[in-house]
């Protein structure tokens, strides 16, 4: 308990710091001094653009690394998030219909959208890898990928038939410059659907352990398994409207908290929020400082870094086989044997 209680204050302590810092990082002058001596104009500034930026950072840290933590869980999977399951880029998909169907849409309308084909993008993704017969850690996240490569094409061949791409841009890479108050209050959404995953925390456990474990504690295995998918979905969806797509935050922040607190979901659950939000902070201020005054998108920082530590975590997984960090014993929706055929490990 004290270890945990350590890690999780060391986290928050880290994320304070780092977020007081962020509000004053950007291309007008911002002080301190210079908020509390009442300039208006500044002021303005900073409740207009910097503190909803801030606000919106946190939301999609916490948010994307709890979707990726539930999505692990429930599949039994290391390696399923939001990326490679083919979440993200069912919301850009259902953003573009949204789009082409009804052009005057607000954004709450393209949010409805985003929320519904994400839901169905997932739900299909999870159907499709429980029938498959032989799975393994790695295999699993690469079917996603191509699923998710497959509803990408299909998203950019319409846009480019209907003259769409521009429009779509602002939702295919993800950035925080365009975040200002009024038009980012749905990544809000985020922090009850995050409580609502803590309160089935204990019940995505167990379902991470398997249809037969469910049952024989007298948990709803389906229905378990389709709530916590849709809480991942809705999260990414309401992250991706507002931002665009972020990949990777899903896919290693919980695994490297996981590294440290180990599987279980409760335990981790905390410290994997926070952690999720103070990477995310720390890749947008390396974004803003890199080529001062001008501004990186996010998603180019967490690309480059996320890929890094994904091919790690790859190599890790493939060379220690069962010493790697696992969720657990059970066959999950889409858990991966833990041996080969003569008993030697994957």
């Amino acid at each position: 308990m004290f270890r945990l209680s350590r890690s999780t204050l060391v986290l928050s302590l880290a994320l304070l710091l780092l977020s007081v810092s962020s509000l004053f990082v950007g291309v007008i002058d911002l002080t301190p001094g210079a908020l509390l001596a009442g300039d208006l104009e500044l002021l303005e500034i900073f409740l207009i653009s910097r503190l909803p930026r801030l606000l919106a950072i946190l939301c999609t840290g916490v948010g994307m690394s709890v979707a990726g933590l539930i999505m692990q869980q429930l599949c039994s999977n290391k390696f399923v998030s939001p990326t490679t399951g083919a979440t993200i880029s069912s919301a850009q998909f259902g953003i573009l219909l949204a789009l082409l169907f009804l052009p005057a849409s607000t954004l709450w309308s393209r949010a409805i959208f985003a929320f519904v084909f994400a839901v169905l993008g997932t739900w299909i993704f999870v159907w499709f890898i429980q029938r498959i017969q032989f799975k393994d850690a790695v295999m699993v996240p690469l079917v996603g990928i191509m699923f998710g490569n497959v509803i990408g094409g299909i998203t950019n061949y319409l846009a480019y038939k209907y003259e769409m791409t521009q429009a779509l841009s602002s939702w295919l890479v993800g950035h925080f410059s365009l975040v200002l108050k009024g038009r980012y209050e749905i990544v809000w959404l985020t922090v009850p659907l995050v409580v609502l995953a803590f309160l089935f925390a204990n019940h995505f456990n167990i379902v991470g352990m398997g249809r037969d474990f469910s049952k024989n504690l007298g948990v709803p295995y389906n229905v378990v398994l389709f709530l916590g998918l849709t809480i991942a979905a809705m999260i990414t969806a309401a992250i991706v409207v507002v931002v665009g797509s972020i990949s990777y935050i899903g896919l290693i922040v919980p695994n490297v908290v996981a590294m440290f607190k180990g599987d279980k979901i409760r335990g981790t659950l905390v410290d994997t929020a926070l952690f999720g939000a103070l990477f995310v902070l720390a890749c947008d201020m390396i974004g803003r400082m890199v080529i001062y005054p001008y501004e990186l998108p996010i998603e180019l920082i967490v690309g480059i870094l996320g890929s890094l530590i994904f091919i790690g975590l790859l190599f890790y997984r493939l060379k220690h086989g069962r010493k790697a960090v696992r969720l657990g014993g059970g066959a999950g929706c889409c858990q991966a044997p833990t041996q080969l055929e003569g008993g030697s490990a994957l």
